[in-house]
């Protein structure tokens, strides 16, 4: 009876030559890492194409604004200040404020459905700045806060809106809108990552915006409030964006207002763009 070793019955194991492995692989230098900067306006371009693929996202930067900018100088012009055209000249910052800052939530929304479809643990295994996702995210979203910026000031000047600051004082105007609301949408972006689910990120920011918007001095001002009101509009952060905005479209700027605005946006990034990440990291 004869025995065969493990050697002798295994299978003889085929190496290929190094030649053929060469033949299969790409002959040039793997790329570099991208940069914290490119991989982020990269996110960036992603969003914009997805309002590319679905055009109705812009109707909340479109159709809204222009909708509350007629309906709230139409209805009560006339009433607070005796015409139209004087009411819109007071109205007109106040309203592009609001839209505005509204639009902030659908960053926390955005957020978290890329997380319940899972696409944000795809992100988390490329070879990336990590941060890279949710900052992209952010600044697709200033082009919609640029977008609705721009179509509240046309529709003003078809309106008879004119800006005592001119071309200048619009667009430096605008331009601090912008910069407060990027570091304002680090608040829903947290919330969206925190939260279950997009209804509950439109909840609790619903809950929270319509208060600061309409309890300001946005539509009407506050020397006309009850005394209990105007205090809570004084200590309001809408209030004060607005007052900054209007000074500076006015070509008044009021340099303690905007000292303020600065001030509380360096103070939201410094606070909730850590606490964002931390949130990210541990999801």
């Amino acid at each position: 009876m004869t025995t065969t070793t493990a050697t002798e019955t295994a299978e003889p194991v085929y190496v290929p030559a190094a030649e053929t492995i060469g033949a299969v692989l790409d002959p040039r230098e793997r790329p570099a890492r991208p940069s914290a900067l490119s991989a982020s306006l990269t996110f960036g371009w992603r969003a914009v194409l997805k309002i590319k693929h679905v055009p109705e996202q812009l109707f909340d930067v479109t159709a809204f604004p222009i909708m509350m900018t007629l309906m709230f100088t139409y209805l009560f012009g006339g009433a607070l200040a005796g015409s139209t055209g004087e009411y819109l000249q007071f109205l007109l910052p106040g309203i592009m404020v609001q839209s505005v800052v509204m639009t902030t939530m659908y960053s926390g929304l955005a957020v978290n459905i890329d997380i319940a479809k899972g696409v944000f643990d795809r992100f988390k295994s490329l070879p990336i700045w990590r941060p890279a996702a949710l900052v992209g995210n952010l600044l697709g979203d200033v082009l919609r806060y640029v977008l609705a910026s721009l179509v509240i000031t046309v529709v003003g000047l078809i309106l008879g809106f004119r800006p005592g600051g001119g071309v200048v004082g619009a667009a430096a105007g605008i331009g601090l809108l912008v910069v407060f609301s990027f570091a304002f949408s680090w608040i829903w972006t947290m919330c969206g990552l925190y939260l279950r689910s997009e209804k509950s990120v439109m909840g609790v920011s619903m809950l929270v915006l319509f208060p600061l918007t309409f309890l300001s001095n946005i539509f009407v001002d506050p020397s006309t409030m009850p005394g209990w009101l105007q205090a809570f509009v004084e200590v309001n952060p809408i209030t004060r964006l607005v007052a900054a905005v209007r000074s500076l479209m006015s070509g008044n700027p009021d340099m303690g207002e905007l000292t303020w605005v600065f001030v509380a946006t360096a103070a939201l990034l410094a606070v909730f763009g850590p606490l964002t990440m931390r949130a990210y990291n541990r999801k």
